[in-house]
C-alpha cells in the first residue's frame, strides 16, 4: 500500500496546543481532520453520532465539569452541532489555567448564537488552525526536493529532477487531496471526488444552516463557479454564466446566500488581494480571486476527468492554478503565512503572493510550463518587482514561476527568477 507523510498540520497542531488550552481545527468534510486529532487525543467525544450528541448534551446541562473531564488533549469532533460547548471549554480552560487541554473539530462554521460566543471569548484561550485536503507533498508525489522556507533565503543556485508529467498532474487535479483517494485505484481514486460533490450538494448545503436549498440549483451555480477558477468574477457575472448556461437562473442575492453557505463548510476558500507599497499610484482591484479549496471539486462540478484535461489545456491551466494555490496556502501556514493576488487597473496580475509574518514574502506565478509560459510569467514578476517602493517595504525574497511540467527546478540567472515544478515543492 501507497504510504505518505505526515501531514503538515500535525506540526502546527502540537506548536498550538503547547501554547494555547483549546485549539480549533476547522476545514472541508473527508480532509483528515478528526484522524489528524485522535493522533493527538488522550480521550474523544464523537458528536456526529446522534447517542453520543443526546448524550453530551444532557450531560453539560446537568455537570460542566463531568462531561468535560476525560484525559487531556480531549477530542471532541464536530462541535458546532452542540453551540453551548464554546462557552463551556472557555470556562473550563480559564478553571485550569493548562495548555493542551481540548482539541475541537468542525467541519462547518457554526451558527450565529455559537459564532457570536466564538467570536467574543476565544481570545487568549483558543487557537485556530484550518485543515485543507492533502498536498502533493503530503500525499507522496511532490518529492520535496524545494522547499519554500529555503526559496525565502534566496539560494544563488537550485538544480533539482522532477518526476511529475503532464498526464500525472491532470490526474492529481481530478483526484484532489483527499486523503482516503490516496491508496485506491486510479478509477476508484478519482471517484471520490465526485462522492464529495454529491454529498456537497444534497446534504451538506443544508445542514450547515438549516435551510433548505435545491440540489440542482447548488449544482448549476458550483458548475458556474468552476467555471470562473482563478478569476475575480463578480456576482453579476456568476449570474451571467448560470443564465447563459441554464434555462433558470437565480438573483444576486440567492447566489450570495449559496456562495456564503459554501463557505462556511470550507468548499469554496477565495484569495484576497494583495495591497502593496508601490512607487506610482497604481490603483489595485481589491475583489478577491475565486478558488475551491481542492481543484477535484471543480472537475467534479464541471464532471471533468484527466483526459478531458489534457485535451483542452487551457481550462487545465485554471484548475492546475487551484492545485497549486492549495499546496501554497498549506505551505505558507506551515511559516505563519498568508497566500494573495495582485492586480491593478493596468491589468498587471500576480497569480500569487506568499506574505510571512516577519514581512518577507515572495511573488509566484502560475504556469503549466513551457519556455514561452515561464518567460512570460517570469516578465511578469519582474516588472511588478520593479513597481514596489523599496524604501517602505522589503524587495520579494524570491520570484518564482512554479509549473506543472519540466525536468528540472532551476534559478534563471538572467534575472533570478527560479521556476519550480510543483512535483518538487514542500513547505
Amino acid at each position: 500500500m501507497k504510504t505518505y507523510k505526515n501531514r503538515i498540520i500535525e506540526q502546527l497542531l502540537s506548536k498550538k496546543l503547547a501554547a494555547k488550552g483549546a485549539v480549533l481545527i476547522e476545514g472541508p468534510k473527508w480532509c483528515g481532520k478528526t484522524t489528524t486529532a485522535e493522533e493527538f487525543a488522550a480521550s474523544k467525544v464523537m458528536l456526529a453520532r446522534t447517542d453520543v450528541k443526546d448524550h453530551f448534551k444532557n450531560l453539560l446541562e446537568i455537570d460542566t465539569d463531568a462531561a468535560l473531564a476525560g484525559a487531556t488533549p480531549m477530542l471532541i469532533d464536530e462541535w458546532q452541532t452542540v453551540p453551548k460547548l464554546w462557552d463551556a471549554v472557555r470556562y473550563t480552560v480559564d478553571h485550569r489555567q493548562q495548555m493542551g487541554q481540548f482539541i475541537l473539530t468542525g467541519s462547518a462554521v457554526p451558527d450565529r448564537e455559537a459564532e457570536a460566543a466564538r467570536e467574543h471569548s476565544g481570545t487568549g484561550r483558543f487557537a485556530w488552525l484550518t485543515m485543507r485536503p492533502m498536498t502533493l507533498f503530503e500525499s507522496g508525489e511532490s518529492n520535496g526536493k524545494v522547499s519554500l522556507k529555503g526559496l525565502f533565503d534566496t539560494p544563488n543556485k537550485i538544480l533539482e529532477t522532477n518526476e511529475l508529467k503532464l498526464t500525472d498532474i491532470a490526474f492529481l487535479i481530478c483526484r484532489g487531496g483527499w486523503p482516503m483517494a490516496i491508496d485506491l485505484t486510479e478509477e476508484a481514486a478519482l471517484e471520490q471526488a465526485f462522492d464529495y460533490y454529491e454529498a456537497v450538494t444534497k446534504e451538506d448545503i443544508t445542514r450547515v444552516d438549516g435551510i433548505k436549498r435545491s440540489s440542482e440549483r447548488v449544482q448549476r451555480l458550483m458548475k458556474a463557479y468552476a467555471r470562473h477558477q482563478g478569476t475575480q468574477a463578480s456576482i453579476a457575472t456568476i449570474k451571467e454564466d448560470l443564465k447563459t448556461n441554464d434555462i433558470t437562473t437565480l438573483d444576486e442575492n440567492t447566489i450570495n446566500s449559496y456562495l456564503d453557505a459554501l463557505r462556511k463548510i470550507f468548499v469554496i476558500e477565495d484569495m484576497p488581494a494583495w495591497n502593496p507599497n508601490l512607487r506610482s499610484k497604481t490603483a489595485i482591484r481589491t475583489t478577491d480571486t475565486r478558488y475551491f479549496v481542492d481543484p477535484s471539486i471543480a472537475t467534479a462540478a464541471l464532471g471533468l476527468g484527466p483526459n478531458d484535461l489534457l485535451n483542452d489545456l487551457n481550462t487545465m491551466g485554471f484548475f492546475f492554478e487551484t492545485l497549486c494555490v492549495r499546496d501554497l496556502r498549506v505551505y505558507a501556514e506551515a511559516l505563519n503565512g498568508k497566500v494573495y493576488h495582485y492586480r491593478d487597473k493596468n491589468e498587471l496580475e500576480c497569480d500569487a503572493v506568499v506574505h510571512l509574518r516577519d514581512g518577507r514574502y515572495g511573488l509566484v506565478e502560475i504556469k503549466l510550463g513551457g519556455e514561452s509560459l515561464i518567460s512570460d510569467g517570469a516578465k511578469t514578476l519582474n516588472q511588478l518587482e520593479g513597481l514596489i517602493d523599496n524604501t517602505l517595504m522589503k524587495s520579494p525574497a524570491f520570484k518564482m514561476v512554479l509549473t506543472a511540467t519540466g525536468q528540472h527546478a532551476y534559478r534563471r540567472p538572467e534575472d533570478g527568477v527560479y521556476v519550480i515544478p510543483i512535483g518538487c515543492l514542500k513547505d
